[in-house]
Parts: structure tokens; sequence; C-alpha cells
């Protein structure tokens, strides 16, 4: 190995840690100002250890009532939301993904103008509440936002990839279309489909604007709506009324961020390993 290989790796080490470092420190941070006491938070002692260990500020947030209700509600939006979009994706990603189909030249440049080109937050608006009779409906959450052009055109790019042998044989062997889609490309599918799954997950969990506009009945909210409703009220002087909140008003915000990223932090590690796989099977090789 010759000394230039050396340099470059041990850079590339270095690189690598401060990456790691600069990616981690705002959640550490987070935490560690979660369990921290407000007079060393405003103080500006805190960095990525807690000082004043506590846990009044989880203690304030775990005591309401609703919390766990937004919670549900949440997991709920997104499990519904994911597995309705990733359906719907795939079954238009799969059919664009054929060349053969002549519609195809047609269809897929108006998907692409779509990533480009949004309605609108108005015409949305209206269409949700007074074309379709969403307002105050669960389905004003998950509907619009069912299928992403982006997360389309990778999984396109994935079936694309796909050797058409494959399916050629298993039509020799009398297999119809649906029946090649449920029983070849599905299973081979796994790592596109596991990768689809967080990116929606993701965006279901952190989304709090489209409730906000749509959701007029309080017991329906997001945990992402409770969340920005307790950073509003961190800074409101009514809290200031109360001793036991006082005490946490600077630690509040991140307490509520450190809670909402638990679930999505979990479901990670489960499925990292074909997250990468999903990301680059469809790319073009040099």
């Amino acid at each position: 190995m010759n000394i230039g290989v050396k340099i470059f790796k041990v850079l590339n080490t270095i690189l690598m840690i401060l990456v790691l470092f600069v990616t981690l420190y705002p959640f550490l941070y987070l935490v560690a100002q979660s369990f921290s006491s407000d007079a060393a938070v405003s103080a500006g002692k805190v960095s990525i250890l807690p000082i004043d260990f506590n846990i009044d500020t989880y203690k304030y947030i775990l005591r309401d009532n609703q919390f766990f209700r937004y919670y549900w509600n949440t997991i709920f939006y997104s499990v519904c939301g994911t597995f309705i979009s990733v359906v719907a994706t795939a079954l238009l990603a799969y059919p664009l993904s054929k060349p053969r189909l002549r519609l195809n030249k047609v269809i897929t440049p108006f998907v692409v103008f779509t990533m480009y080109f949004a309605g609108g937050t108005i015409p949305n608006y209206i269409v949700i509440t007074q074309l379709l009779g969403l307002k105050d409906s669960m389905w004003a959450i998950i509907l619009p936002g069912t299928i992403s052009t982006f997360n389309l055109l990778v999984m396109k790019s994935f079936f694309a990839s796909l050797p058409e042998e494959l399916e050629e044989a298993a039509a020799i062997d009398g297999m119809d279309t649906y029946q090649i889609f449920l029983k070849i490309i599905i299973p081979l599918s796994k790592p596109i489909i596991a990768t689809m799954c967080l990116f929606y997950l993701v965006g279901m969990w952190n989304e709090w604007f489209a409730p906000m506009l749509y959701l007029d009945t309080k017991d329906k909210w997001p945990i992402a709506l409770y969340v920005r409703q307790l950073v509003e009220g961190a800074n409101n002087t009514e809290i200031g009324s109360s001793a036991e909140a006082s005490s946490v008003q600077a630690t509040i915000k991140s307490a509520t961020m450190v809670l909402t990223s638990i679930p999505i932090i979990l479901v990670y590690p489960f499925v990292q390993k074909y997250f990468v796989k999903g990301m680059t099977i469809g790319a073009v090789k040099g």
C-alpha cells in the first residue's frame, strides 16, 4: 500500500468522523436539553451532556391525557397512509416501467410535470374541502399525498431494472399480468418497498400543515400538530403562571422533538439493510 492510499484513508476517516459528529450533534443536543434544568439551558451551559439532570419536562408532557391519543392518531395515519401510498405507487410504477406500453410516452411526462408544478395550497384546499367533502376527515390527511412523484420514479426505475426474462418465463407457465406482478415482481421488490415505506412513513409522521388546514376536531390531531401547540404554549406567558410549567419552558421544545423522533429511530434499523440497495439498484451503471 503506497503512501498516497494511506493518506487518503486517513483523511477519509477524519472526514467521515466529522460528518458523523455534525449529523448527530443536533439530536444529542436536543436530548441533553430535554434532561437539563431550565436555568442551565437559559444560561447556555448545555452542550451534549445534561446539566442538573431531571425528568420534569417529560412528566409535564406525559401527564397530558391527550398526548397518547395524539400518538395513536399519528400511528394510525402513518400506517394507513404508508400502506395506501406504497400500494398506489407500485401499481402506477409497474406499468410505467414497461416501454412496450405506448401510452407511457404520454403519461410519464405528465407525471414528471407534477413534480415541478403543484396545484397550490388554495386550489388543493378547495378540491379537498368542497369538491371531495373531506373537511375534518382522516382522508384529508392521507389521500392528497398518496403518490409522491419522486418515489414513483425511483420505484419505476427499480421495476425497469428487473430482467424481462422472468416475466416471459412466468407468462409461458400460464401466469397472467396480475399473477406475475403479485408472485414474481413483488417478492423481488422488497428493497424498494422497504425504502418507499420509510420515505412515506417519515413524511406522514412529521406532517402537521395538512392537519392544521383540514382537521377541526382536536381529538383527530396527529402528534406533530400537538407538538406545534406545545412549542407555542412554551412561549406563552400563561404557562409562566405555574411554577412547575415555568421550570420546563426552555426544555419543552427539545423534549417533544425527542419523543416524536423515537418511533422513526426505532423503525429505521429494521429497514436500513434494504435502504441502500433499494435506492441504487435501478441506477445507471457505467
